[in-house]
């Protein structure tokens, strides 16, 4: 919408006219950088800046303290409010002085644009394919600012894939805050899989991967579709947050330890060369030292390709942040470091379970003072996952697929010679 009424789009702040700040408030260092970002880029106003916009969560859940702490906000735009952004942009710059508000029901879906360009500055492209969550963790703000789940309509997304494809990616990330429950309020049923297939008929499209898939509604049917479709990524991320059932049920989660590792069961077997991505929050609210002991037998007896662990934050406004037994921040950050020492282990040891492998790879980019191009398999999701790093004297663009043979592991990351 912006660059179809005339505006030029910037990552430079230095160079802007209007700067529009994406804020987040659903964990408490996403909040506090997000007010750090406003509170910095205010100073861009004493020069060239005349309007700076406070957008999405934190802007929609706190905008009265934003209007009355940060006056250098002109615009405040809501979770769901962008879709009038440039409107209320125009009316910020004739209203000098004046706060101007776009806060719309945060159950309303707008019509996300068909030819919308991809933001990543990649040859992949994220496509939200709902808003907002039913699921209602304990420990989670998200249904209060972003509302009950609502799904895009498929032709919607379709025709966003495309005109993405057109114009360059090779791979589509679905994202939303649950995936896998995809359709069931437009269609009556889980419609993940059908979405799968239909994307998958776009010639130029490489690579699809799903993101955010909840443990408890993976279904049969899209274990089969994933194992099926050449070009869905054998590849998961299933957020579960710990391994002891005591916790589980303080979080409100809807699976138990042993469900969690019998659909990891199911995958493996199903989809022998899956890579599986995982989350976890250590530190909540009534964390004793069997549950965390509980924790680390659970990882080390999963094995996940991919583990990332958050420490818990206590939200307002969220039913863990009553809880009894609130577990000092040093004890979080121990136990947090402790399960990144037990996986750093894990992913080297499965990073060296595949040398002498070959894997199709996408050049992200290059080291060119070393010779190196950096590339990804279908097991890493950018920015989260791990990377490929290829010496060649071949000329290779950002975007390309080449065949790599695994030569060496690191930590996190493997070393390939190009094969073909």
């Amino acid at each position: 919408n912006l660059r179809k009424s005339g505006y030029i789009l910037t990552d430079d702040a230095s160079e802007a006219d209007v700067i529009v700040v994406n804020t987040c408030c659903f964990i408490g260092d996403a909040k506090e950088e997000s007010i750090n970002t406003l509170l910095e880029l205010a100073e861009y106003k004493e020069d060239r800046c005349k309007l700076l916009v406070a957008a999405r969560s934190l802007a929609q859940h706190y905008h009265e303290e934003i209007k009355e702490d940060i006056p250098e906000v002109d615009l405040i735009v809501g979770t769901m409010g962008y879709e009038k952004l440039t409107e209320k942009i125009e009316e910020a710059l004739n209203n000098k002085g004046v706060v101007v508000e776009s806060l719309e029901d945060i159950n309303y879906l707008p019509t996300p644009l068909t030819d919308r360009d991809s933001m990543s500055g990649g040859y992949y492209a994220y496509l939200k394919i709902a808003e907002g969550c039913d699921k209602c963790c304990t420990y989670c703000v998200i249904p209060k600012v972003r509302g009950k789940y609502r799904s895009v309509p498929m032709d919607n997304l379709i025709e966003q894939a495309e005109h993405l494809v057109e114009n360059g990616a090779k791979e589509i990330i679905l994202v939303a805050q649950e995936t896998t429950l995809y359709g069931k309020d437009l269609y009556g049923e889980k419609s993940l899989p059908k979405l799968l297939r239909r994307l998958s008929e776009i010639e130029e499209l490489r690579w699809i991967r799903i993101l955010y898939c909840y443990p408890e509604e993976i279904t049969d049917e899209l274990i089969d579709t994933i194992a099926e479709l050449p070009k869905v990524c054998n590849y998961l991320d299933i957020p579960i947050q710990h391994g002891s059932d005591n916790i589980l049920k303080k979080m409100g989660r809807w699976t138990d330890k042993k469900e969690i590792i019998s659909i990891v069961d199911k995958l493996r077997k199903k989809i022998p060369d899956i890579a599986l991505r995982t989350t976890l929050i250590t530190g909540f609210p009534g964390e004793t030292e069997e549950d965390f002991e509980e924790l680390k037998e659970f990882v080390k007896k999963l094995r996940f390709d991919r583990l990332g662990v958050f420490t818990y934050s206590r939200e307002e406004d969220t039913p863990a942040a009553e809880m009894e037994g609130q577990v000092h921040e040093d004890v979080k950050e121990a136990r947090r470091d402790e399960i990144m020492e037990i996986q750093q282990e894990i992913a080297f040891e499965k990073g060296r379970e595949h040398i002498g492998e070959d894997f199709d790879v996408m050049i992200e980019g290059s080291l060119p003072d070393e010779g190196v191009y950096i590339a990804r398999t279908y097991m890493d999701a950018p920015d989260v996952d791990g990377y490929v790093f290829i010496s060649s004297d071949w000329h290779l663009d950002s975007g390309d697929f080449v065949k790599v043979e695994i030569t060496g592991a690191k930590e996190y990351d493997l070393i390939g010679d190009i094969v073909e």
